[in-house]
């Protein structure tokens, strides 16, 4: 994929993974625009690169995900790539588990009914544009789940499932279906102080990008391309280890 002359709309983009990407994006001479829920976070990213647009947006409602359609394809009609990079990642357990439904729902809704409704609403514009991609963020927990949080490893597993079919059903077209699944990387996924024992994020953001570039579709670092490549063997090892600390 060619990284420059882009117009590209980040989910999640505030922070993080999302604003690793938008920043090279950026540097490689790409339009970038970022979404989120909070208007802090996205001013501060804005202050950071000025150059960035920027819009409220709770990816876990249907109406607002409309809405950014209709307001990104009226203000960048040239818009050729979606990155869905929004996720949360609630480390709660299931069984037992007292909390309303709702809170589930919302963790369902931002990591899997998103993308695909995004997909969905995006793919007749990207089908138009030259250099077009859909690029997936999941995870190294969809091939070794996650048994402390299991419902985001359940939307990460469906996401992967999903992005398979939709390279598939998009390979005759002008859209290039791209999956991005990290591992553990240095950022507040789940919570502050979470994640302090992962991959470096500028180190894995600079290794994705590259890929990318050089045309790869399915993309892994670290642990999670260990994963991404495990026999059936394997995960079982890999999951009780990580399962049973």
């Amino acid at each position: 994929m060619n990284l420059s002359g882009n117009t590209i709309l980040i989910t999640g983009g505030g922070s993080g993974i999302g604003l690793a990407f938008a920043e090279r994006f950026l540097k490689a001479g790409s339009k970038v625009i970022i979404c989120g829920r909070r208007q802090e976070t996205l001013l501060e990213a804005k202050q950071k690169y000025p150059e960035l647009h920027t819009r409220v947006c709770d990816v876990a409602k249907e109406s607002e995900r409309v809405d950014l359609f209709n307001w990104a394809t009226s203000e960048f009609p040239d818009l050729n790539v979606l990155v869905n990079n929004a996720g949360i990642q609630r480390r709660v357990p299931f069984v037992g588990n007292t909390e309303e439904w709702s809170k589930h729902q919302q963790e369902i809704a931002i990591n899997l009914e998103a993308p695909i409704h995004l997909a969905m609403l995006f793919i007749p514009l990207l089908d138009k544009q030259e250099n077009a991609a859909i690029i997936n963020v999941t995870s190294g927990l969809a091939f070794i789940p996650p048994a402390f949080a299991a419902v985001y490893g359940a939307t990460k597993a469906a996401l992967h499932s999903f992005t398979m079919s939709l390279r598939h059903q998009l390979s005759k077209s002008n859209i290039k279906v791209i999956e991005v699944a990290p591992p553990a990387v240095q950022t507040d996924l789940g919570g502050v102080g979470l994640h302090t024992f992962g991959e470096p994020l500028d180190e894995f953001a600079d290794s994705v990008i590259k890929d990318i570039e050089e045309g790869k579709l399915e993309i892994g670092y670290g642990s999670s391309e260990r994963a991404r490549k495990a026999s059936r063997e394997e995960i079982d090892a890999i999951f009780a280890q990580m399962n049973n600390r």
